[in-house]
């Protein structure tokens, strides 16, 4: 909230409320200039600046004409009072827009802080930015890749997730690239610098953030748009009003010219200026209320003529985490568990976990003879007197085990004891239980939804296939999905929603319509360069946002008629001169009144997405 501007507002009031006490002119005046100077004087150097462009018609020159008329004419309050009313309806409106948004710059968590250069034999801290090509770098485990390069010395799990959006970490050796911006999870391994920082694929994130925040356009504020047709028609008749009856007809000029200074004050919107910032704000409070963040009123009004939803997968419309999905077990499921719970026991790869997890006794590390990793295949574990495979297909034909082939989709793990195979197990990464439905819900509102992701191309296409989403690309990098939403972008009739949780996904939030981010398992990038947060991670929420901006927008539509109605026939009245000002200043609280309540329902309405 602003607070300079509320204690202006405050401070304005109590010298109005002063001026009017007071019977001394000169000290009366004095108080109403400098109450009306105090809330008054940014809408006059707007409009001043704005003339100075070749803006002339806008809601700043209306409200600058209009009060200094009201001065002109002796309507010392009224003028204030005008002045007041939009400042509190501005107050409402800045409250509801982008000034909450901060900069991108949490995307500094993903740029590495240092990078270890080998040097002589011994690691070395030093700036990323100062590293060149063909230099050897050490990232130990736990640490950010720093610089694009090819593994010269080691064997370990990248984590890319915030980079490519695929969940399983790659396991990667001699001769594979190694992505800046990937974490390493096991072991120490040495890196020979292919790209400078500049280059490096998480300068290249960042750089694409910056870009598509930069090249957004920003939503016309509507008060700005209907001043630009309202306002010369209200300069024009007033103008009428004022010349006319004394040229044509012969009449007295004071009174004409009283009466469309007059006509210029009640021509005022303060109503229109207060009831839609309130409705947005109405709009924006209950979001809030069900764990939904939007950041401005312009989203909701995009969000209302959305007519395509890009989905990110992992993390979006899946868990994110893996879990066992499936067992096919020879004979006892708690057999086949507790076997490969055990040989994975001394693992902190998220597949070992999730055997784990799986298993739901106690793993006796005591009973772990050895293990042994073999490369590429799995692990060979003795447990107790047992010999215990697990791993993929390769292991079992390395060691000659008969095993049932599982056609499925995912990590499949195969185990065998003493030669024996024991089953298989399917390790996945969840759909969340409410996807289903939100997309299904989505297609009934008429909106085409698509899938964006850098995960595997099979693994994509069953995600798909089970949500019903016809239209997917897969195994894209940051910079393919900033092409893809370009292209759609390009292609687009209505706005474009994308909804996406991770770093990865921060240049694209930033680039589309309207950028919608997972809160609770999100990045801290991609909370920042979104426009709307869903805290609670339902993907059904999704729907209840769309519902929420059409309720938002039609309650808009509803309070621009009452008030612009109102307003007309007060304007009519009052150039036939039979209203007053303070007649037209009750109007227009009244008609504030009913736009209130009439906001207030948006946090009563029931919604189907709920």
């Amino acid at each position: 909230m602003n607070i300079s501007a509320i204690i202006k507002i405050i401070i304005s009031f109590i010298l109005l409320i002063m001026g009017h006490l007071i019977d001394t002119f000169n000290i009366q005046i004095t108080l109403y200039v400098i109450a009306y100077l105090l809330v008054g004087y940014e809408v006059i150097f707007k409009a001043l600046r704005n003339i100075l462009k070749g803006e002339v018609f806008d809601e700043n020159f209306l409200m600058t004409i209009a009060t200094i008329g009201a001065f002109a004419i002796g309507e010392y309050p009224e003028a204030i009072a005008v002045m007041l009313f939009y400042t509190i309806g501005e107050l409402f409106q800045d409250y509801a827009i982008d000034s909450s948004k901060k900069s991108i710059a949490s995307l500094m968590a993903i740029r590495p802080d240092y990078a270890n250069i080998l040097k002589n034999g011994k690691t070395e801290k030093v700036d990323p930015s100062t590293i060149k090509i063909d230099d050897i770098i050490v990232i130990k485990p736990g640490e950010k890749v720093p610089l694009d390069g090819i593994i010269i010395e080691g064997e370990t799990h990248l984590n890319v997730l915030a980079l490519t959006g695929e969940a399983l970490p790659l396991k990667r050796g001699i001769g594979d690239e190694a992505l800046s911006g990937s974490i390493n999870e096991e072991k120490l391994i040495k890196v020979k610098v292919t790209k400078i920082y500049k280059d490096s694929t998480v300068s290249k994130i960042l750089d694409l953030v910056e870009k598509a925040t930069d090249n957004k356009a920003k939503s016309e504020n509507f008060i700005t748009k209907f001043a630009r047709v309202y306002t010369p028609i209200i300069v024009i008749l007033a103008l009428a009003l004022a010349i006319i009856h004394p040229v044509f007809m012969g009449y007295e000029w004071f009174p004409w010219v009283y009466r469309a200074l007059s006509f210029l004050v009640i021509s005022c919107p303060c109503a229109l200026v207060i009831s839609i910032p309130l409705s947005f704000f109405s709009g924006i409070g209950y979001a809030s209320k069900e764990g939904i963040l939007i950041k401005g009123s312009n989203y909701l009004e995009a969000l209302n003529n959305a007519s395509v939803i890009v989905c990110d997968k992992t993390g979006t419309l899946t868990e994110g985490v893996f879990e066992v999905t499936k067992i096919n077990a020879k004979g006892s499921k708690k057999e086949l568990l507790y076997n490969a719970a055990m040989a994975e026991s001394y693992s902190n790869h998220p597949i070992s976990i999730s055997l784990r997890n799986a298993y739901d006794g106690e793993v006796d590390l005591k009973k772990v003879k050895s293990t042994e990793e073999i490369s590429g295949m799995g692990i060979k574990a003795l447990i107790g007197k047992d010999t215990i495979l697990v791993g993929n297909a390769t292991l079992m034909e390395k060691y000659h085990i008969k095993y049932e082939v599982l056609d499925e989709v995912g990590t499949i793990i195969y185990v065998a004891k003493n030669d024996e195979f024991l089953g298989s197990i399917l390790i996945s990464d969840k759909i969340k239980k409410d996807a289903k439905e939100t997309i299904e819900y989505l297609k009934k509102l008429k909106k085409e939804v698509i899938m964006l992701t850098g995960d595997k191309l099979e693994i994509s296409k069953r995600v798909a296939s089970s949500l019903g989403i016809s239209k997917y690309y897969a195994e894209l990098l940051p910079q393919d999905k900033v092409y893809k939403m370009e292209e759609l972008l390009n292609d687009k009739d209505g706005n474009i929603i994308f909804v996406g949780d991770g770093i990865n996904d921060a240049p694209v939030l930033a680039l589309a319509d309207v950028g919608i981010s997972m809160g609770g398992l999100g990045s801290d990038a991609a909370i920042e360069a979104s426009d709307v947060v869903i805290m609670t991670d339902e993907v059904s929420k999704i729907g209840e946002i769309i519902e929420i901006a059409h309720d938002t927008m039609r309650i808009v539509r509803e309070n621009i008629f009452i008030s612009i109605a109102i307003k007309v026939i007060i304007l009519i009245l009052s150039a036939l001169g039979l209203v007053t000002m303070w007649a037209a200043v009750f109007a227009d609280v009244g008609v504030t009144v009913l736009a209130t309540l009439n906001a207030l329902r948006l946090l009563r309405m029931k919604r189907k997405a709920r």
